[in-house]
């Protein structure tokens, strides 16, 4: 199965690190985001990716291109310019780089791929969140209720700080806490090519109008993870990312 990764939005709420980059290159690690994302669906069996560009589509080109020409050793012929690899790249990935315009929505970028697909399921999500989903449970679900589309509901985490009272005494502070209730659209997806049936160009929400309308016609199925997911909207999610990775305790890395 494919994975198309949407990675063309302008990441407006993250401006001090998209000005120069868009938000999938952000780097947890030394690694972008983005990265970290198709290693989880690589990890899973999942290997062709479908990358969704737009803003500053050329630095996410810019990373493959070179990922691929500078890992580990080379040779290099100067008179001729002929460039041997002495060793292999650990990441055994076709990745297609799709440019689906500047101003496209959620829904329109998804239509814009619709050619690399065809008539196949796929798998679809973010390129700013991260998660240990299990993306093969995930898949049984989608096949057990035969739906259009199953997305990974998640509980996001809380902002601030959890108190419990007593009175006016408070008898138990949690620190940031994944609430216990409310339950949100994580990506990491499972879509049946019936969905492009709802898109009508490029200005098509996926949320606001495709998800919406699969909900009413009992389209929509959700995956319930209870473990790990973050996405990385503003600069304090990627401190807390990089915070995680640093001291060895990321739990959306599986590989």
């Amino acid at each position: 199965m494919k994975v198309v990764i949407l990675a063309g939005g302008l990441g407006t709420r993250l401006a001090e690190e998209t000005e120069v980059r868009p938000k999938p290159m952000v780097e947890i690690g030394e690694r972008p985001i983005l990265w970290h994302i198709m290693k989880h669906y690589a990890h899973c069996g999942f290997d062709e990716f479908i990358i969704a560009l737009g803003y500053k589509g050329e630095a996410i080109k810019r990373f493959f291109l070179d990922h691929s020409a500078l890992h580990g050793s080379l040779s290099i012929d100067l008179a001729s310019g002929r460039v041997i690899a002495r060793q292999e790249s650990p990441e055994h990935w076709t990745v297609h780089l799709v440019e689906t315009g500047l101003e496209s929505s959620t829904g329109g970028r998804l239509g814009r791929v619709r050619r690399y697909i065809g008539e196949e399921r796929f798998m679809m999500t973010y390129g700013d969140g991260v998660s240990n989903v299990n993306l093969r449970a995930l898949l049984a679900l989608h096949e057990r209720y035969n739906r259009i589309v199953t997305l990974t509901a998640v509980r996001p985490p809380a902002r601030f700080g959890g108190l419990n009272f007593d009175g006016d005494l408070v008898s138990r502070f949690t620190e940031k806490p994944q609430i216990g209730e409310g339950w949100i659209n994580g990506g990491f997806m499972v879509m049946e090519p019936e969905v492009f049936d709802y898109i009508q160009d490029d200005s098509t929400n996926l949320e606001a109008e495709v998800l919406y309308k699969l909900a009413a016609e009992g389209q929509l199925a959700a995956y319930r993870h209870e473990g790990f997911w973050q996405c990385m909207d503003t600069l304090r999610d990627k401190k807390l990312l990089e915070a995680l990775w640093q001291r060895g305790d990321a739990p959306w890395k599986t590989w």
